[in-house]
């Protein structure tokens, strides 16, 4: 992984910035994230499979407005980190504790950045309402400067995380299966929660239900 941490920086930097600040092209989503940062490890399996555990616990939160929400993008980058090379379930769910662990570092360095923000635009509020353009425009440099600044941030802690777990393994070979398995179950219970806070008590709700009865008979019909 070290050969190609600094890719792995950029990458993990991109991602956080396009989270909000920049692009918005659904890099940041972690199954994206992951899935590339497994690619650049040379283990897309790995990466795609972190991707998709955080995915999963991702559905249950809507990033829009003021709300706090973990940056799964970024912890998803240090999962792919972490279990790339790992055998299957071995490395599936430590590297997942690592990505949730990166994920709501990221969170707090959201609240942060959004704080100074704040700030920048108080001390400037005289020109802002006097419709200064020049001030607009350095306060939104400003802004994305520090965004670049929380990503890198983060997506080292994420890195450095995953390069010490690597090499020092927390726990045995059944208790890592044991967390894999915790971690799924975990994350489909998100996923779940997610999916029926958005949908209520609508007809959408039957909906769903058929969705999920219909590809359940399609998934065994195939097997």
């Amino acid at each position: 992984m070290t050969d190609h941490f600094a890719w792995l920086l950029v990458w993990g930097t991109l991602v956080g910035l396009d989270l909000a600040s920049v692009a918005q092209v659904m890099i940041a989503r972690p199954f994206v994230a992951g899935t590339v940062a497994g690619i650049l490890l040379g283990d897309p399996l790995a990466g795609g499979t972190v991707g998709m555990v955080l995915e999963l616990f991702a559905l249950d939160v809507l990033p829009v407005g003021v709300a706090r929400y973990p940056d799964y993008g970024i912890g998803a980058v240090a999962a792919a980190a972490t279990a790339a090379g790992s055998p299957g379930a071995l490395g599936t769910g430590i590297a997942v504790c690592v990505g949730l662990v990166v994920a709501y570092v990221g969170e707090l360095g959201i609240h942060v950045l959004r704080e100074a923000n704040t700030r920048d635009v108080r001390r400037h509020r005289a020109e802002l309402d006097g419709g200064h353009l020049h001030a607009v425009r350095v306060l939104h440099l400003r802004g994305l400067l520090r965004d670049v600044v929380r990503s890198m941030t983060v997506s080292l802690i994420g890195l450095a995380l995953a390069v010490a777990v690597y090499q020092w393994p927390l726990v045995t070979r059944a208790g890592a299966v044991l967390v894999t398995l915790v971690l799924i179950g975990a994350s489909i219970g998100a996923a779940v929660s997610g999916v029926l806070q958005a949908v209520g008590r609508s007809a959408v709700l039957r909906w769903f239900g058929l969705g999920i009865v219909l590809g359940t008979i399609f998934v065994v019909v195939i097997q």
